[in-house]
């Protein structure tokens, strides 16, 4: 996983002054006027997920569809492109899902072609951006070939009778117990690196695999590749262990949504800490205000109080630390509802909300020295709003959680002082008091 630690500070803003523009703040608590003496913690992400859906992008032909969108997510400053199953799925007890495997060697055919994958992955590299695919290692669809070819290769119950994992009765769960699944698994997966130059992957469920698998598996993939990417989707630090860059912080938007939804805002700060505590040093965390899951259970334009908050959203997920993501749905205007990742619609993605993406990770990426000083909360009723010290260097974030304006009270060490805006590359005044506009935020550096 790429990491940055800048060592000229003054320089990296004064390069950075370029970035465009959005809203601000607003705050009722007493600061304390003489700071901690800053502490300096471990070293900090500078990586931008982007979770790009296929079915997002196109009804056929999805894989360059997404090819064709590249240009636009790398100017948002994303790193790695996380693309959702690709894979053939099953047809025998299907409710359509992606995750419902038939080959883990084949392409779905709606998706494209290997050349169109090679295609997809050669453009990201040449725009700076890894890719990592994601992985369905706990269960097959009930008409992969293996059912039938490889019975042995599946949990069954007491009457020999091979099951579904618990909640979903369109897959069929595999035996771990059984070194010919894992040892077939591993191969599906070294193909993908081999034959299309995959950087990694994000592994759905991994709680439902063995975890003595996935140490094996990382420890293989890292001997021809010691740069591999590996996602799990869990909340559990133990995969760290097995060779896992990145965990989830599951409990990330759910507090985000409180917040904006009339809840506390120091709930988000406490919250990110929580998450962060047990982070390893040269590890991360994955941060998000929704994805697929939790768009496709929630009404999107209602998790924040608005759709106009979700740019918010995102902020206050992603400058808390951890390695922030935007999902294909947050960068497309007008969107309500649940959002079903099983469905193909391809949206219409806007250039104003990727001008915001880049501004937001831009500013991420500018304050990565500054992020790794001691976090000091001063959120209000309305506003989310933390600092972070360093020896001669603050960083000072403020969300508006509610589509009001709505003031927040600057830390009186920064009161009057001249800061770098992260957002608009300009210079602030910082007045006693900063007032954002509904739904704004303000990032700001010295």
């Amino acid at each position: 996983m790429k990491k940055a630690i800048y060592s000229s500070f003054v320089a990296f803003v004064a390069a950075f002054m370029g970035i465009a523009a959005t809203g601000c703040t607003s705050y009722e608590i007493d600061m304390p006027d003489n700071p901690a003496e800053p502490v300096i913690g471990n070293e900090v992400s500078t990586d931008v997920v982007y979770q790009a859906n296929p079915r997002f992008f196109a009804e056929n032909g999805c894989l360059k569809a997404l090819t064709a969108q590249l240009p636009r997510i790398a100017e948002m400053d994303c790193d790695i492109l996380w693309v959702m199953p690709i894979y053939e799925t099953g047809e025998l007890n299907s409710i359509g899902s992606p995750y419902c495997i038939r080959d883990f060697k084949t392409i779905n055919p709606k998706y494209g072609t290997m050349a169109d994958l090679k295609e997809l992955v050669n453009t990201a590299h040449s725009k700076g951006m890894k890719v990592i695919l994601d992985w369905v290692a706990n269960h097959t669809s009930w008409d992969h070939p293996w059912i039938t070819e490889h019975p042995d290769r599946y949990d069954k119950d007491a009457n020999g009778n091979i099951v579904s994992p618990s909640g979903w009765p369109d897959v069929a769960q595999l035996n771990y117990d059984n070194a010919a699944t894992r040892e077939a698994m591993t191969d599906a997966m070294t193909y993908w690196v081999q034959e299309a130059s995959i950087d990694g992957f994000r592994c759905d469920y991994v709680d439902g695999v063995s975890q003595d698998f996935w140490s094996s598996l990382i420890s293989g993939l890292r001997a021809s590749n010691p740069d591999i990417i590996m996602l799990a989707e869990t909340g559990n630090a133990v995969y760290y262990s097995d060779g896992f860059d990145m965990i989830y912080d599951w409990n990330c938007a759910t507090a985000i949504s409180s917040a904006f939804k009339g809840g506390k805002p120091s709930e988000v700060v406490k919250e990110g800490i929580e998450a962060m505590a047990k982070v390893p040093d040269g590890k991360s965390i994955l941060r998000f205000a929704f994805n697929h899951d939790t768009a496709a259970d929630n009404d999107i334009d209602k998790m924040f109080g608005s759709v106009e908050a979700i740019p918010a959203a995102y902020v206050a997920a992603a400058m808390l630390n951890g390695t922030p993501m935007i999902y294909s749905a947050m960068d497309a205007e007008g969107l309500t509802g649940k959002v079903s990742f099983f469905n193909y619609r391809p949206l219409t993605f806007s250039q104003t909300l990727t001008d915001k993406y880049k501004a937001i990770n831009s500013a991420f990426k500018a304050s990565a020295e500054v992020r790794r000083g001691e976090l000091r909360d001063y959120s209000n009723s309305s506003v989310v709003c933390f600092i972070r010290v360093i020896p001669g260097h603050t960083l000072l974030v403020a969300v508006n959680t509610t589509g009001d304006i709505k003031s927040v009270r600057t830390p009186i060490t920064l009161a009057q002082s001249t800061m770098t805006n992260l957002i608009d590359g300009g210079t602030a005044n910082v007045a006693y008091e900063i007032e954002l506009p509904p739904y704004g935020y303000t990032i700001l550096m010295n």
